[in-house]
């Protein structure tokens, strides 16, 4: 979104996947990576084996879905909880539990925190979030969300782990599109570590 006098749907979805590139990534200490490709879809669907949405609202509203197979959920939990100093052997073992969920659950917040962070950043503008909603589907169940958008448009993205293992993202959103009338300069909010390493430096 860096320098671009036009930001449109598609530069925010872009946005969107370097946020979950990026977070999970981190969180993981693994690469996560995004297809190029982008699939135009006519729904958003919480499909098995874990699906996860938020709702997002402000100068533009939409929802984001994540869909995890259970190989994928369990290896990002897994890397997650390791990152962490957590042993293989106090983690959980199975998909279906809570402990899973509130994982992903925060990951899921973390992603949006950073997309909503950039949103402000780039373009002077706010949106807010919901709470992760999360669910353990069983194979045979797909559930389709809707949310109330004047201009939708819907995207698909296949996301790979490094254990090459893939995930869905989701993304309804209003078409929206933002011009740049007049230069401003982009806000910048320091993380902790970033004012350390400046006062470090200084």
């Amino acid at each position: 979104m860096a320098g671009k006098k036009n930001i449109n749907y598609d530069d925010l979805l872009l946005g969107l996947c370097d946020s979950v590139s990026g977070v999970l990534s981190d969180a993981t200490s693994h690469k996560v990576k995004y297809a190029p490709m982008v699939q135009r879809i006519s729904k958003t669907t919480l499909t098995p084996d874990i699906g996860t949405f938020v709702m997002f609202t402000g100068s533009f509203s939409g929802m984001v879905v994540i869909n995890f197979p259970k190989e994928t959920a369990m290896e990002i939990y897994s890397e997650y909880m390791t990152s962490m100093g957590i042993s293989k052997k106090d983690q959980a073992l199975n998909y279906t539990s809570e402990e899973v969920s509130n994982a992903l659950g925060e990951l899921m917040n973390q992603i949006l925190g950073n997309f909503t962070k950039k949103v402000n950043d780039k373009l002077h503008t706010s949106i807010t979030q919901s709470q992760p909603k999360m669910l353990a589907l069983p194979r045979e169940l797909q559930i389709s969300i809707s949310v109330n958008l004047d201009n939708p448009r819907y995207s698909k993205v296949t996301f790979t782990t490094e254990g090459s293992n893939v995930f869905f993202l989701e993304l309804a959103m209003d078409n929206t599109e933002f011009d740049l009338v007049k230069d401003f300069e982009e806000h910048s909010v320091l993380t902790p570590d970033e004012i350390l390493d400046e006062y470090s430096k200084a």
